[in-house]
């Protein structure tokens, strides 16, 4: 059931920027980098200044012929506003203008509706398009009142508009309850992750920040990237062995931007739910970017409406053109708060690989351990971690070894394999002791 002619590009464009003073600034250049996304071909990028929005045309009526002017003389087939116009702004313009007239919205959907490649994306955005479309759903009273009666009226006592509304209705509850069970079965398989006790790292951030290019390469993946904002529309996880940790999942989910619609954070709300319930979350930052800090401001503050209480390692991208160092940057001892890498250069890719490991599992410790013959599990087990440095055998056949690793991760090993702490650590097993509750403390 398609709503929404699908825009193939190259449709001859004309881009309206509108700055209103009660209203959020807004960035030009990323509204060209959307439409040009959205494969617009654009002829001009016009800005209007106003002190409020017109109602009946959101900007004004001598504004709105003199583009009328141009729309004819160029043969413009499409205008795009980058505010959100309602229902009858979108219709006055459409009537004075004599084009198609499309809102920061509909462009946003336009860009999903090219991007969405799983059948859950696909579902998303076609809620998302009747959503739009419902309230921009009328037509001509002429020609579909059939509640008025007389000769050739009569009918079920619904008008036409009616009918189209109600069959809207119908085929979003119909998405609505396939989307429920695809939520469930993430559910499923983020609950058996849980279970297994396997981290999940989702990657968040602006869009076009580098977020797939950088999943790419850590999950040794082929995720679609371009130089394009929503490139990445789809949630995608894969699973991998990362050093010092084990099995862990990497997420890569949808580009943030400013000024996003209310109903398309709710639309898509899937696509970030392994946020939710990530271990942590990698907040890839474009360092590049003359707009750093409202980028940062418009992720977290999405993340904040979903309800996102995760940790976050800010991942600063892109220094290959920043000119910044690959480094870390630590909040305290052996917790870091951000990271300099370029995904493109792949400078610093080391720096956040150990990053995340001390976020996920602390501080990295040099332990020598003892095993037995008879310890051959906890021996592979490491060295599937790949955190050994030195072995060798002793006189009475046991292993020596020498370890890199995060205390809790080699306590957890050695526990899960019912073996003792003190045999095989000697006296560094002091450090794993807790110390006693008040009432456990024989007086």
């Amino acid at each position: 059931m398609e709503y929404f002619d699908q825009n193939q590009g190259g449709e001859k464009t004309i881009l309206v920027s509108v700055n209103v003073q009660i209203l959020e600034d807004l960035d030009a250049e990323e509204f060209r980098l959307l439409a040009k996304s959205a494969g617009a071909d654009i002829l001009e990028h016009l800005s209007v200044q106003r002190i409020k929005p017109d109602p009946k045309f959101f900007i004004g009526s001598g504004k709105a012929e003199e583009i009328a002017e141009q729309v004819e003389a160029d043969e413009v087939e499409l205008v795009i506003f980058d505010q959100a116009l309602s229902p009858a702004q979108e219709r006055n313009l459409e009537r004075i203008l004599k084009c198609r007239v499309i809102d920061r919205t509909g462009l946003i959907l336009d860009i999903f509706a090219q991007r969405a490649r799983t059948h859950e994306g696909k579902l998303q955005v076609e809620l998302a398009q009747l959503d739009h479309l419902s309230s921009r759903l009328v037509r001509s009273r002429s020609n579909l009142d059939s509640q008025k009666g007389g000769i050739g009226l009569r009918g079920p006592g619904e008008t036409l508009l009616e009918t189209d509304r109600r069959l809207l209705r119908i085929r979003m509850e119909q998405l609505k309850d396939r989307l429920e069970k695809v939520r469930k079965t993430r559910i499923q398989g983020r609950a058996a992750r849980q279970k297994a006790n396997i981290p999940t790292v989702s990657l968040v951030g602006y869009t076009n920040a580098g977020k797939s290019t950088l999943f790419n390469i850590l999950a040794n993946s082929d995720v679609y990237a371009a130089d394009q904002l929503f490139a990445t529309l789809d949630p995608t996880l894969r699973r991998l062995d990362w050093d010092g940790i084990g099995t862990l999942v990497l997420a890569d989910t949808v580009g943030f931007v400013r000024n996003l619609a209310h109903s398309l954070v709710e639309s898509f709300k899937a696509t970030l739910e392994e946020t939710l319930e990530a271990s942590l979350l990698l907040h890839i930052i474009d360092s590049s970017s003359p707009d750093v800090m409202e980028q940062i401001d418009a992720v977290e503050t999405v993340l904040n409406e979903i309800g996102a209480d995760v940790p976050i390692l800010r991942v600063y991208n892109k220094i290959d053109q920043s000119g910044e160092e690959a480094k870390i940057v630590y909040a305290k001892p052996h917790q870091p708060e951000r990271v300099y890498v370029s995904a493109h250069t792949q400078q610093g890719l080391d720096l956040l690989r150990k990053a995340v490991h001390e976020c996920l599992m602390g501080q990295i410790q040099r332990f020598e351990l003892q095993l037995k013959p008879a310890y051959g599990k906890l021996k592979n087990q490491l060295y599937d971690l790949n955190v050994i440095e030195s072995e060798h055998y002793d006189d009475e056949g046991n292993l020596q070894l020498v370890v890199a690793m995060a205390p809790q991760k080699l306590e957890q090993l050695i526990n899960q394999a019912y073996l003792p702490l003190v045999e095989i650590l000697g006296n560094k097993a002091e450090q794993f002791k807790r110390p006693l509750e008040e009432f456990e403390i024989k007086r």
